[in-house]
């Protein structure tokens, strides 16, 4: 599974994009398992206000479920004026 960062979360994380290997995958099985894996490997993604998730370029809730093969986007907080 491939993790594309943006913004703060690549400065968190410290790289542009993550890959997941497919051990850690296979018990991911919704967005939601997957932001609360994040956030146990990479605890400064938990001072975040808000952190929106992408499937595949599409936003994604929660429970909406996700595979091995999908391309996922994590979406921070973003501000402007």
């Amino acid at each position: 599974m491939t993790v594309l960062l943006f913004g703060v979360t690549r400065d968190i994380i410290g790289t542009g994009s993550l890959q997941i290997p497919a051990g850690e995958a296979e018990g991911l099985k919704t967005v939601a398992d997957l932001k609360e894996h994040l956030k146990n490997g990479y605890p400064g993604l938990k001072d975040l206000s808000s952190l929106a998730i992408a499937v595949n370029q599409s936003y994604a809730s929660a429970g909406d479920p996700i595979q091995e093969t999908d391309e996922i986007a994590l979406i921070p907080p973003v501000s402007g004026g």
